[in-house]
């Protein structure tokens, strides 16, 4: 028998073509689904880096300074006008509206740790920490606002020994003036009969500078002169809106004259 064998030319040919064809297929499958794969993951498209754009960005940055202030106010509004408001609409006494006040802001200050401390994905311990200590803080501003006064912001230290005679939520108002004004300066609290005497006036028996039958002084006297206008103007509006009578004086001296009314 013949081992002879016999090649034909166009079954070799289409046998060539046929391998490369199928070469070729799967080489755009490999390639389609890495471009597949490339698109999903976002490499298909370069990557374009946002412009800087300078007005945006100062927007941005004063909207964030705006809410800073915001948030640093309102602690101070609830404290004084919150007792203000327990004192002359709900009738409470001096001790138990500032009472009140404190605890609500205490508790506002904690709400602020907490959420701070989330933010930065504090421990536990550690946010438990932040949020006593700022409550703390709170209740420390208020002892702090009822004990002292510098010698820088009051006239003399007989004034200075009247301090402890105004009413708690006038002291705390006071010092909180102080901190935002350090240059504000309490020219009179408590007068007695005499004090009208020896300046020429007869004496006001309805004046909240004498003491009332809660046994605190219910006005002070802050100085005017030699200070800017938009500056006293300023302070004014800020006790008005705290809840306290303001009225700019000008008899003896210009002064403006800050009362808490009694309730009723």
């Amino acid at each position: 028998m013949s081992n002879l064998k016999v090649d034909y030319p166009g079954a070799r040919n289409d046998s060539r073509e046929t391998s490369a064809a199928s070469a070729a297929a799967s080489r755009s499958g490999i390639g389609r689904q890495s471009s597949g794969k490339g698109r999903r993951r976002g490499l298909g498209r370069p990557r374009r880096d946002k412009p800087f754009r300078p007005l945006r960005f100062r927007f941005r940055l004063l909207r964030w300074c705006a809410l800073a202030l915001f948030l640093a106010v309102v602690p101070f509004f609830l404290l004084i006008r919150g007792g203000v408001f327990a004192y002359q609409q709900w009738g409470l006494g001096a001790w138990p509206s500032l009472a009140v006040s404190a605890a609500a802001t205490a508790l506002l200050l904690a709400l602020y740790a907490w959420v701070a401390s989330r933010r930065l994905r504090a421990g536990k311990g550690l946010k438990s920490l932040l949020t006593r200590g700022a409550a703390a803080i709170g209740i420390a501003y208020v002892a702090y606002s009822l004990l002292f006064v510098g010698g820088a912001n009051v006239k003399s230290e007989e004034v200075r020994a009247e301090y402890a005679s105004l009413h708690p939520l006038l002291r705390v108002a006071a010092s909180t003036l102080i901190l935002a004004d350090p240059e504000s300066v309490i020219t009179d609290a408590g007068r007695t009969p005499d004090f009208y005497r020896r300046m020429g006036l007869s004496p006001n028996e309805s004046s909240l500078h004498f003491e009332q039958d809660d046994g605190f002084v219910h006005a002070l006297d802050l100085r005017t002169i030699g200070r800017p206008e938009w500056r006293n103007r300023a302070v004014e509006l800020a006790f008005w809106a705290l809840g306290f009578h303001s009225l700019r004086h000008k008899g003896t001296a210009d002064h403006l004259h800050v009362s808490l009314r009694l309730p009723g």
